[in-house]
């Protein structure tokens, strides 16, 4: 039977990100005159789940698969359909995946914390050697099947894939990459903001999160990595 002690392991600041992920739902809500169930639902899963990662909290997984397979949804309506490819047949599947291989290095058998690795400095170098010729050949692939955003839409997959597989991995070099992603996605929901689109604005707001998140998740990552070498 799986026992775990001490299931919520969050900071303050962490605490704040969710609040306010919680409130711009809350007052966009109150500026449209109608609740955005779904872009709340999703924001909100998605801000708590990544909050998580960076506490090194095996439940990210569970609040992982509501708020991909949300994105999903939300995602393939607004036309945006390598994203919602991305998120229905990668990282959807990847929760459980990610699930099973934290349970296995978890810091003790009741934990709900993950010990975190580093790539020594030839693998960093061959990380982005390697991120930055997918992004390129898929983005010319892309291109030539008259994808309109061709390396854009190769940057947001091709490192959100490569960053994904770290995570799960348990490695601290995935946090430059969603940082990366995050930039990306931001401006992506801008557009489409503008273009019109629903669920766009909490999609802003839940990335700008992610961002700030990812910076807080790459210093503790990397600190915990330290000591884990240390050790």
């Amino acid at each position: 039977m799986i026992k775990f002690k001490n299931i919520i392991n969050l900071k303050p600041f962490d605490w704040l990100l969710i609040g306010g992920v919680v409130t711009a739902g809350i007052l966009h809500s109150l500026l449209e005159g109608s609740i955005d169930i779904a872009g709340t639902v999703a924001a909100v899963t998605g801000v708590v789940c990544v909050v998580l990662v960076a506490r090194g909290n095996i439940f990210n997984y569970l609040f992982g698969l509501v708020n991909v397979a949300l994105y999903a949804w939300i995602s393939y309506k607004a036309e945006l359909y390598g994203d919602a490819a991305l998120n229905a047949f990668y990282y959807l599947p990847m929760q459980f995946v990610g699930w099973f291989l934290w349970m296995k290095r978890r810091e003790r058998k009741d934990s709900v914390t993950v010990t975190s690795k580093r790539m020594i400095f030839r693998d960093r170098i061959l990380l982005v050697l390697v991120s930055a010729f997918l992004t390129v050949a898929v983005g010319y692939l892309l291109k030539y099947a008259g994808d309109p955003q061709p390396f854009r839409d190769s940057a947001t997959n091709v490192l959100s894939v490569i960053a994904m597989f770290l995570m799960v991995k348990a490695y601290m070099e995935q946090w430059p990459l969603w940082a990366a992603v995050n930039v990306i996605s931001i401006i992506i929901w801008i557009y489409a903001y503008l273009s019109g689109e629903e669920h766009a604005m909490l999609m802003v707001v839940m990335w700008i999160f992610y961002l700030i998140n990812s910076l807080k998740g790459w210093y503790l990552w990397y600190r915990n990595s330290l000591t884990q070498a240390t050790t």
